[in-house]
């Protein structure tokens, strides 16, 4: 059963030949959709770390420049569980895709309206308010995107490659840093330093306009998942989903967060504070560390679904654990070789440590969705998922910054690093592994 878009519920079988084109426009729609937030939201990462802090806060010091810049960069990662929560009513209460439709719009709009953005010295005070408001509204977006997107494919399609399937809308993370970052540094390699910092960043902003217009056509052809319009039809949807999910799932949506924070803390070390720390510790340019991160994300493409399937194959849990002690590894080499690395060997770290995060990133889609029932799961794993942004995310790169200035030694963020691989190995043990569960049966969460 799926619902179409005038509201009336049809049978539409996955393995039948016009579902089977439904899940390929599924996960093509989960993939596209989250590949244009996510080129936002990497846009605005790079510029904080490039852009921002002379732009809209010139009369900082260099410190208090990144430090001021990144705080508007976590006000995004604050703002996330909120749209979770939004997106999560609505999701769970009227579908996947309408709420998708949503999201996409407030991610492209709040980005051109950046690209258009004065900078303090036009406008004043006004200049870094309206930034942080911006910043708040992609957050929401975002906030409320990535759960549907993973269902939207994961409830479609072969129950048994719900890893593989899942995955498509982790994919949107590398293709949009690839895209994103590789804006950047074109623009920053073909641009003079002025040209570039006066209006050239501004272009890949400007371009999100045209690629929310693709987005939309692409997400406007898709029917509702099968398992939700089941719900539809029997009318089994929850009044008040969020609160059902914060009541009944509480454990589930703490351990999803826990799980999160060896992928998610350091991967916004490794893909934003490295461009200041690296610039600023050697005479590397800007360009180099951004082709860096570039190779970095182009290898996770092929990465995260490779990964995902493996996780279909051997269970989630099994996969993830070996990605965050993967993390803890790393972390001291990391810094070591940014700290005292030639080029080459610099350029590696920066790439490699994009390997465990895949090892985590790839399966997830499958393993936090899996925790919750069909008609609390939209609510559910976006919460669980957005939590951890708030805690991990958010505030890393702010927190690397003030633990290097305060100690002056990268290692106490290879200290942090590690802390939070202890973190999500903890949670992920403790997480119950549905990987081969019915989920579209209640029954299972009530064990």
């Amino acid at each position: 059963m799926v619902l179409g878009d005038n509201g009336v519920t049809h049978k539409v079988e996955p393995d039948s030949r016009s579902g089977r084109v439904q899940v390929r426009r599924a996960a093509l729609a989960s993939a596209i959709g989250t590949t244009i937030e996510w080129y936002d939201f990497f846009l605005y990462n790079t510029a904080a770390a490039l852009v921002f802090p002379h732009l809209f806060f010139p009369a900082s010091s260099a410190y208090a420049g990144a430090m001021q810049s990144f705080a508007t960069y976590a006000v995004g990662f604050a703002a996330r569980p909120v749209g979770a929560a939004i997106f999560g009513h609505w999701g769970d209460r009227i579908g996947r895709k309408a709420t998708l439709i949503v999201t996409l719009l407030l991610m492209g709009i709040s980005s051109g309206v950046v690209g258009m953005l004065p900078g303090t010295s036009a406008i004043g005070i006004a200049a870094p308010l309206i930034l942080v408001l911006l910043r708040l509204v992609q957050g929401i977006a975002i906030g409320g995107e990535w759960s549907g997107s993973v269902l939207l494919a994961m409830e479609w399609g072969d129950q048994k490659k719900r890893g593989l399937l899942g995955s498509f809308a982790q994919i949107g993370v590398p293709v949009g840093l690839v895209l994103g970052t590789g804006g950047m540094t074109l623009l920053s390699a073909t641009l003079s330093p002025d040209a570039f910092d006066s209006w050239g960043w501004r272009l890949p902003f400007l371009a999100s306009l045209i690629l929310v217009a693709v987005g939309l056509v692409i997400r406007l052809k898709i029917l509702e998942t099968p398992m939700f319009a089941k719900l539809v039809e029997t009318k089994q949807t929850a009044r008040t989903p969020v609160l059902d999910a914060i009541k009944h799932h509480w454990r589930e949506i703490l351990l999803s967060a826990g799980v999160r924070f060896s992928e998610q803390m350091p991967f916004y070390l490794f893909t934003s504070y490295v461009l200041i720390y690296v610039v600023a510790r050697h005479e590397f340019s800007k360009t180099f560390v951004l082709n860096a991160v570039l190779v970095g994300a182009a290898c996770e493409l092929a990465l995260i679904p490779l990964f995902s399937a493996l996780s279909d194959r051997f269970g989630r849990k099994r996969v993830y654990l070996t990605g965050a002690v993967f993390t803890a590894v790393i972390a001291f080499p990391y810094f070591t070789i940014l700290a005292h690395g030639s080029h080459a060997l610099v350029f590696a770290a920066v790439v490699v440590s994009f390997i465990p995060h895949a090892l985590q990133y790839g399966p997830q889609a499958a393993l936090i969705g899996e925790s919750f029932p069909t008609h609390l799961r939209y609510g559910g794993a976006g919460l669980g998922y957005q939590l951890a942004s708030v805690f991990a995310g958010g505030p890393a790169p702010l927190l690397a910054t003030w633990l290097l200035h305060k100690t002056g030694t990268p290692y106490a963020i290879s200290g942090y690093i590690i802390l939070s691989a202890v973190v999500t190995v903890a949670c992920v043990l403790a997480l119950r592994d549905r990987s081969r569960a019915d989920i579209d049966d209640v029954s299972v969460y009530q064990r």
